[in-house]
């Protein structure tokens, strides 16, 4: 567990991609109108979760105004609404919503996490970006496999790059 924490300080206080650390912070700056009033995490978002959790689900990376807003993946947006809602019907959390960082859900079995832990312009990380953050991915799936059995990407980036950690070839 306290190396998680450390992996997630490291995750929060990296600045290694100028152009995400720069755009994550513009959208703070440029909210829509319906966010306005609230302030933004507008940081590296980690992973959360059962950190004994035997299913990881990987994603993309935070939505602009979704976890980059809230500082928690798949929150406060159209894609975390479904997620969450899926999550809720089949018992692995404990509420079928989740808007905000501090809501009370609680994943049960389930941990989730990104490729790319910025929100990148356009939902489009750049290679480099997404290698940048190999380490950090790396790292959160060797800390978390001690149970995990079941690994659910989203997204064809997602699934690449999770093979790519593993050293799996020739699988589409």
């Amino acid at each position: 567990f306290n190396d998680l924490i450390l992996v997630n300080q490291r995750i929060i206080n990296c600045k290694k991609c100028s152009r995400l650390a720069e755009y994550i912070k513009n959208v703070e700056n440029k909210k829509v109108k319906r966010y306005r009033n609230l302030d933004y995490w507008s940081k590296p978002v980690c992973g959360f979760g059962d950190i004994n959790a035997g299913l990881i689900i990987i994603g993309l990376a935070p939505a602009a105004h979704g976890g980059n807003r809230t500082g928690r993946m798949f929150t406060g947006d159209s894609s975390g609404d479904w997620l969450v809602k899926v999550l809720y019907q089949y018992n692995f959390c404990n509420q079928p919503l989740s808007n905000y960082i501090n809501d009370g859900l609680v994943l049960n079995n389930v941990y989730v996490t990104s490729i790319v832990k910025c929100a990148p312009p356009k939902n489009k990380p750049l290679p480099v970006e997404i290698s940048n953050c190999n380490e950090y991915l790396t790292k959160e799936l060797k800390l978390l496999s001690k149970n995990s059995k079941i690994f659910l990407t989203l997204g064809k980036l997602a699934f690449d790059e999770f093979c790519n950690i593993h050293n799996i070839k020739k699988i589409k």
